[in-house]
């Protein structure tokens, strides 16, 4: 039987016993929907389930950001375009109130990543090497491949700036799939695009998101100290024994 529309199954599935699964919230699509009600689009929740609904905001999301860069790539023939960038893309528009999703850990991260993968090539002497999808991987490469992301895993630790999709932005360059300077800094522009995107998008649909790193909330007062405990009640005495009777006649 079908579930009426504007509801959803269960997020556990049809397998009874087992424990409802964690699942993403579409936040986004539901602040855009009340931001731009005018619009007649939240008629959609009414009329579809809310899953799908955000499923195809993503759809349609993810195919604009990735044409438009790629398009200025084919324009400028410059890598504006680049495989980290999905996952980028999917932390800032399903995921976006996580601090790596913000505009400080996506540009610090990607830096990072770009930096420690040709600091890799230059450590190894294969800055101008062909790329390993051409001629293999050997053992100076298995060095940049392994050294790039070391090197990005602990600095993204020690200046807190983590952002997972910038460990496949340091192997595209330690491989070799890009190498040359001005085009490592043309990734770096094309992160702050997205970044862009990402701050506007989110922003419309009434998300907290940050314009550049989320804070944490102040710590409040501490409490108040608690008294000392009373000391226990002291035994009362015991009652006095009564007096003797009188003597008989």
């Amino acid at each position: 039987m079908e579930a009426p529309a504007g509801t959803e199954p269960p997020p556990g599935g049809d397998r009874p016993g087992k424990p409802p699964l964690e699942l993403l919230e579409p936040a986004v699509v539901r602040g855009l929907l009340r931001r731009l009600a005018g619009l007649r689009l939240a008629s959609l929740l009414r009329r579809f389930p809310e899953r799908p609904v955000w499923a195809a905001f993503m759809f349609v999301n993810g195919f604009a950001t990735i044409a438009i860069l790629a398009g200025v790539a084919a324009v400028a023939r410059t890598p504006f375009v680049f495989p980290s960038l999905g996952p980028t893309a999917f932390l800032f528009f399903t995921t976006p109130t996580l601090p790596t999703a913000s505009p400080r850990h996506a540009i610090y991260g990607h830096a990072i990543g770009i930096a420690c993968g040709y600091g890799a090539l230059l450590a190894t002497g294969l800055e101008n090497a062909p790329p390993a999808v051409v001629v293999g991987v050997d053992g100076r490469r298995v060095l940049a491949a392994a050294l790039s992301l070391a090197l990005t895993g602990a600095l993204m630790i020690l200046l807190r700036a983590a952002h997972p999709p910038a460990g496949a932005t340091t192997l595209i360059v330690s491989l070799g799939i890009i190498t040359r300077p001005a085009h490592l800094v043309v990734i770096e522009v094309a992160v702050a695009l997205l970044t862009l995107q990402a701050i506007a998008i989110n922003r419309l649909a009434g998300i907290d998101y940050p314009l550049w790193a989320r804070r944490a909330a102040p710590p409040g007062p501490p409490p108040p100290p608690s008294p000392p405990p009373s000391p226990p009640p002291s035994p009362s005495p015991p009652p006095p024994p009564p007096p003797p009777a009188p003597p008989p006649g």
